[in-house]
């Protein structure tokens, strides 16, 4: 199966503490919505959780109002979401924390199939962009989708990444701020470690831009876009020695 062809496939849970709820998404999907594979059900957030860490889905169609544990809970258990979050709930008070939540989208019950379509349509367009933050030939730039088409940045041009959800912002020396539907985690994966280091679990930073240090009250770097950013207690050691490595300016 070719690159593009896995890029219009979704691989998906559905997350429902009712039975006939799951049952009839899953249903609905299967028959209306072919782009979509669903590879698990799951009555709870603890079920939610055991499935996204065996199938790693694109996608989670999740229930808000469940027992016990509900639907923001089980988004609370993650830093960052290497999958987007779609609501699908009868009640449609929850939107503004939906959006909050940086969730995809909110389905209402019962579902409506053209409404479901056009949901899944977004997903893949979502899929589609987040896939093309790939490096070019060389780790020298990165390919990311913009509203028109993508654009190509110079890595050197980088000061840092700051995480938002399931989204990016990332912070460019003499230009504008660009967010991206792309975890943190992606961009630490992609992006050269001789230059880059994450400091702490929302902020990766080009160690080239670092303009100050301080341990004092806490351990701090400051860049030269006048960000101040703390650097986690677990991070300072390795990142002292970085700079050691990388600079040998301490």
């Amino acid at each position: 199966m070719s690159s593009q062809n896995l890029f219009n496939k979704l691989k998906a849970i559905i997350v429902d503490d009712e039975l006939h709820g799951r049952e009839n998404l899953k249903k609905i999907l299967e028959t209306y919505c072919t782009e979509v594979e669903v590879l698990g059900l799951a009555d709870s957030v603890l079920q939610a959780k055991e499935l996204v860490s065996i199938h790693h889905p694109d996608v989670v169609f999740l229930d808000i109002n469940m027992p016990g544990l509900d639907g923001f809970d089980f988004l609370e258990q993650y830093d960052e979401r290497n999958f987007m979050v779609v609501f699908v709930s009868a009640h449609e008070e929850f939107g503004i924390n939906a959006v909050k939540a940086s969730v995809a989208d909110y389905v209402l019950k019962p579902v409506n199939i053209k409404e479901l379509r056009q949901t899944v349509k977004k997903l893949l367009s979502l899929h589609i962009k987040a896939a093309k933050v790939e490096t070019l030939h060389d780790i020298d730039k990165l390919v990311i989708p913009a509203s028109h088409g993508f654009r190509i940045l110079v890595v050197d041009d980088i000061i840092r990444l700051k995480a938002d959800g399931c989204y990016t912002t990332i912070v460019i020396n003499g230009g504008k701020d660009t967010l991206v539907s792309r975890t943190l985690k992606d961009f630490e994966d992609t992006l050269p470690k001789e230059k880059f280091f994450r400091i702490h679990k929302s902020h990766l930073i080009n160690l080239k831009y670092i303009k100050d240090y301080s341990n004092f009250s806490g351990n701090f770097v400051t860049m030269t876009d006048g960000s101040r950013i703390e650097i986690s207690r677990r991070k300072a050691p390795e990142f002292i020695q970085k700079i050691k490595t990388v600079v040998n300016t301490i």
